[in-house]
């Protein structure tokens, strides 16, 4: 009786979002911010959590959060139980992290959730609707000393460039092409300010527009911003691109940090075939002019490849249109390629394929390097084998994960690794199960 005492103390004072039913059976929920102030741009970190005493028969959707003045990009769910005078209780934590793009403080809003969860000595999930409380986060003005248009909050940044042309034969009337690429970890791409490209004595500047894109994993995102410039040359001499600096805010340091890009010395050589080039231009103008008098003397429609002017313009017009299609597919098809090729190589999945592989060798040292980099990416309470095994696994694997490490602590061999069991228990990992005294329970109901 003092421990069910205890119990609905805890329910009923210390969670106060908590739900009972009449059977006794609890569920509340709980929002917690990694900070409850952040800089222009700053990361928040806000974890939903919803927890039950018995489990959860149907996976958690919370939908698309809209936070007023900032932008929210959802991680992942995290499973999670506790035990508290003999009763498990399972929860479900969902991870956003919102990023402030307006200097008002912004508010995480109350959100209601619902969830299917059996009643106590039930097996069938009932729904229940479980709201959580708003989080306010107040947003800090970007520091004084810091230029508004270059501000940018990240854990750091890399920046490249390339150029499309010979920066070493350069003479008047040619183009050069300047694309620059920043990347920057810890934001979205819409937090990365566009370039202030400085206008160029002599120079035409023809700038193309942006390519951004956010890549993001369970557990980090980082975002990229691509801009090009085009030079035109107008006049001979020598030319100075000047150098180019970009910054970065990290807030947990409170220090501004830079990448810079060199200055450019472009000597531009004469051009003697511009006199060439303008006679050529003045020729093809008069001659369509000709093609057009001859055309109403002859009174003969013109028919270009067997069709009129008109025909072929509209044909030629769709299968530009239809080029410029494909060629964006094929673009935005190699970018998500890409791109899911950047996640999955650091993914769980791959440091789990490289374990395995590992495995397959005698290298001792490295089959533990790949074993214990994969547990890390799963972020486990305890990034550990013993803790995997005793969590997820089976009492074979257990035993296996004993000897394993106790021969190398030793510098022993060890030739039983049975991969079977690690995919077994990895499995239950990507289910949600987690192994207690009693057996098997899967909190999220996958």
């Amino acid at each position: 009786m003092q421990g069910i005492g205890k119990f609905w103390l805890y329910a009923l004072c210390v969670l106060p979002f908590s739900s009972l039913d009449a059977l006794g059976q609890s569920l509340w929920s709980d929002v917690t911010v990694d900070r409850t102030s952040a800089y222009l741009g700053q990361p928040v970190e806000v974890s939903v959590t919803v927890y039950t005493s018995t489990w959860f028969t149907k996976g958690l959707d919370l939908g698309n959060i809209k936070v007023e003045g900032a932008f929210t990009v959802y991680f992942r769910p995290v499973t999670t139980s506790f035990n508290r005078d003999g009763q498990t209780y399972a929860g479900v934590k969902q991870i956003y992290h919102v990023f402030p793009y307006s200097d008002k403080d912004i508010v995480f809003p109350e959100l209601a959730i619902e969830v299917e969860s059996p009643a106590v000595g039930d097996y069938k999930g009932k729904k229940h609707t479980v709201t959580t409380e708003a989080k306010s986060i107040k947003v800090k003005p970007i520091p004084g000393k810091f230029s508004e248009t270059d501000w940018l909050v990240a854990g750091g940044l890399s920046v490249t460039e390339r150029w499309s042309g010979d920066r070493n034969k350069v003479k008047v009337g040619d183009v050069l092409e300047r694309t620059i690429s920043r990347t920057a970890a810890g934001t979205v791409s819409e937090l990365i300010p566009p370039i202030a490209w400085d206008s160029i004595m002599n120079v035409g500047m023809y700038p193309s527009r942006s390519e951004v894109e956010n890549n993001k994993t369970k557990t980090a995102i980082s975002a990229s911003r691509t801009e090009d410039m085009r030079y035109l040359f107008e006049k001979e001499g020598e030319v100075v691109l000047p150098e180019m600096v970009f910054t970065w805010f990290n807030p947990y340091r409170n220090q501004l940090y830079k990448r810079t890009l060199k200055e450019v010395k472009i000597e531009v050589q004469p051009n003697p075939d511009l006199g060439v080039l303008a006679s050529v231009r003045d020729s093809l103008a008069q001659s369509a002019q000709e093609e057009i008098v001859a055309e109403e003397v002859d009174d003969q429609p013109l028919r270009i490849m067997g069709m009129s002017p008109e025909k072929f313009t509209l044909v030629s017009a769709v299968a530009i249109l239809a080029l410029t299609v494909f060629i964006r597919l094929l673009r935005t098809g190699i970018s998500k390629w890409k791109q899911k090729r950047e996640a999955y190589l650091v993914s769980e999945e791959f440091y789990f394929n490289e374990f395995k592989e590992a495995s397959k060798n005698k290298s001792q040292r490295a089959v533990a390097a790949k074993l214990y980099r994969w547990l890390d990416a799963m972020e486990l309470e305890e990034p550990s084998a013993e803790f995997f095994a005793r969590r997820y696994g089976s009492t074979a694997l257990q035993r296996q994960v004993g000897r394993m490490e106790s021969a190398w602590d030793q510098g022993n061999q060890f030739a039983d690794l049975n991969l079977t069991e690690w995919v077994s228990a990895r499995q239950k990992y990507l289910n949600g199960e987690v192994r207690i005294d009693t057996g098997w329970i899967n909190p999220v109901g996958r």
